[in-house]
């Protein structure tokens, strides 16, 4: 994990609420559904930028640098992909935070 980056990434509120959001889905996308049944894939990308109202555009480039760091993973289910947190990520930031 580079540290550096990972707090850059963190440097900025829409990052930073998206990763809340993705905390607990259902309680914060009204119309979130699991892909294909399964909880575990994410939230579409339509659903943050739906919520957020910023650009599609934005939101890719927000949910591409979490991505870069490691805070979430993606997966993609045909033309649509979904972010989820990686909760292992964050524990591991939440120690080095300990640490300082």
């Amino acid at each position: 994990m580079d540290q550096v980056e990972v707090f850059k990434a963190l440097g900025n509120k829409n990052r930073l609420q998206i990763l809340t959001w993705l905390k607990s889905p259902e309680e914060h996308f009204v119309d979130y559904v699991p892909a294909c049944g399964d909880a575990d894939v994410g939230v579409c990308v339509g659903h943050i930028q739906k919520k957020s109202g910023l650009t599609q555009s934005t939101i890719s480039e927000y949910l591409a640098v979490l991505h870069r760091v490691g805070l979430v993973s993606a997966t993609r289910v045909g033309q649509w992909t979904y972010y989820k947190r990686n909760e292992e990520t964050i524990a591991a930031l939440g120690n080095l935070i300990g640490t300082l």
